[in-house]
């Protein structure tokens, strides 16, 4: 038992960290748009910054990788958090909207940075057979920020002000980051060995993508195929305030309700996966999860009220957590950490330009169409789409695939180097 915790010491406080600093990031969700409305009146300068971070994924997502897997994952955290707690902390400082565009956009790039490194760092610290359940854990707590989030940004705004929020919001970042010093430099990075950031060496890095996907042809689509899937997610979580209130015919009051207990199935689920995660392979984790999250998707776009949308919210969020978690965990377990920051940030790259262009489509799409039916036929594509992906998931002859232990690891690791580097 005592050795348990002690093995746990350091996920734990690497789930501090990000549980943290996902608290931060709904606190600054909740009072970003509070003070841009305020500054502008504009509604359309409010929805502006929903477009600002995947453009600057677009824009970064080319070289991102080909910074991180050459440097420390857990310095590139740090500095990830201290620049979200500085820029945040500025922009009570400012009433200039294109600063705080800037601003916005600095930031942008600070998450462009943090999830590669840090789905990169978890992969090196915490051990193969506690992935699932970290990643459990992982889930539990950005559910809960989800929750929690919100509900403390906006009382805090009500007691004090949108500026001391901001204020309480970066202290947040600060805290994230100095907990990530009480956890070991895991790799060895020789600094003299550190390519230069060129052009030749980010065409060089593409090109080791394209052998890892070449190599591992099986494991990049699984993942890769996840992706085009969520996507449809995606695009129906765009239309879910239009297609509430305008086709459902929801008050923002139910609206607001209906995310609330949306968040509370996705809190209970990944309360139950963290508790009973060792009891589900990886295989089904997956397959179970993606298949009734769209099934849930399929009742939310038949339904007629607010009882109806509740059912499948609820269905949806509990089993998201078991496709989260799970998709995380095989892609850990199967991309080497040599590699994680470039695979990762290109494949974010793309996921980035196909929902701008997808997203773009189903809106021109439902200016012709009734709203209802874009919804329902893009549910039950994904449906089909899902019953097709979890098939391949579960081929008994890619079962090892999905293994959860560490037999074979690092002989894996350094073939993998191998046919990558040659």
């Amino acid at each position: 038992m005592i050795e348990n915790v002690k093995n746990w010491k350091h996920p734990s406080i690497l789930l501090s960290s990000i549980g943290i600093s996902n608290i931060g990031d709904f606190i600054y969700l909740v009072a970003i748009n509070i003070i841009v409305f305020q500054l502008t009146n504009s509604a359309a300068a409010v929805a502006g910054l929903w477009i600002i971070g995947p453009i600057t994924n677009i824009i970064t997502k080319f070289w991102t990788g080909s910074f991180i897997d050459y440097r420390s994952k857990r310095k590139v955290m740090v500095i990830t958090y201290i620049v979200r707690a500085v820029f945040i902390g500025m922009i009570p400082f400012t009433s200039n909207m294109v600063i705080i565009y800037g601003i916005l956009v600095v930031l942008s790039v600070a998450n462009a940075f943090f999830y590669p490194s840090s789905m990169t760092y978890v992969t090196l610290l915490v051990s193969k057979e506690k992935r699932k359940r970290f990643n459990s854990i992982r889930s539990f707590a950005s559910s809960g920020a989800f929750i929690i989030g919100p509900a403390i940004g906006g009382s805090l705004i009500l007691l004090t002000s949108v500026e001391t929020t901001l204020w309480l919001n970066a202290t947040l970042f600060v805290i994230s980051a100095i907990l990530l010093f009480f956890l070991p430099e895991i790799e060895n990075i020789d600094k003299g060995t550190i390519p230069t950031l060129t052009v030749s060496q980010v065409i060089h890095d593409f090109r080791v993508v394209g052998k890892f996907i070449f190599n591992h042809k099986y494991v990049s689509f699984i993942y890769f195929g996840f992706m085009m899937i969520m996507i449809f997610s995606f695009a129906m979580d765009t239309q879910e305030v239009v297609f509430t209130q305008q086709v459902i015919g929801l008050s923002e009051f139910d609206y607001s309700l209906l995310i609330s207990i949306t968040g509370i199935g996705s809190v209970v689920g990944a309360i139950f996966l963290s508790i009973f995660s060792n009891t589900f392979s990886l295989r089904y984790m997956i397959s179970i999860g993606l298949i009734m999250m769209t099934i849930g998707y399929v009742i939310y776009a038949f339904s007629w009220s607010f009882s109806s949308i509740v059912v499948g919210f609820v269905i949806l969020g509990f089993f998201n957590v078991f496709l989260n978690a799970g998709m995380m965990t095989f892609y850990q377990n199967n991309v080497p950490v040599e590699v994680m920051g470039r695979v990762t940030s290109i494949y974010q790259l793309v996921q980035s330009a196909i929902q701008v262009i997808f997203v773009l489509a189903i809106g021109v799409v439902a200016d012709f169409v009734p709203l209802r039916i874009t919804i329902v036929t893009l549910a039950l594509v994904m449906l089909i789409l899902s019953f097709i992906f979890s098939i391949l998931v579960l081929k008994p002859n890619k079962k090892s695939i999905y293994r959860e232990d560490d037999r074979g690891k690092e002989k894996l690791y350094k073939v993998v180097s191998s046919k990558i580097d040659c």
